[in-house]
């Protein structure tokens, strides 16, 4: 399952693995994302999966797939890294001008 590959949401049905990853998923993708997992709970019984929209369906699933399939877990653990750090710089760099600021408030600089 590419939901549990690309953005680490287990679940057993896909209503689980949704409710895991739903923030990190576009708007779009989270409505097509909806469509199948009230698509799953018809699926298993034998009338009611003859009202679902079959193309429907699979053209959603395709637009999932694709945008999961575009999504670089590298390329994301790396922006992860440097915001960190990023973040860490600005904290260090705003520590040093206030000791400054204060230093020199007191007459010690």
């Amino acid at each position: 399952m590419l939901l549990r590959e690309k953005l680490g949401a287990g679940g057993s049905t896909l209503k689980g693995a949704l409710k895991r990853a739903n923030h990190r998923l576009p708007r779009r993708i989270r409505g097509q994302a909806r469509l199948l997992a009230e698509a799953e709970d018809f699926a298993h019984h034998p009338k009611l999966c003859l009202t679902l929209d079959a193309k429907a369906l699979g053209r959603a699933a395709d637009e999932i797939a694709a945008y999961l399939k575009s999504i670089d877990l590298v390329d994301r653990r790396k922006g992860w890294w440097l915001g960190m750090l990023g973040g860490l710089a600005f904290n260090i760099l705003a520590l040093f001008a206030a000791l400054i600021l204060v230093l020199r408030w007191r007459g010690f600089v």
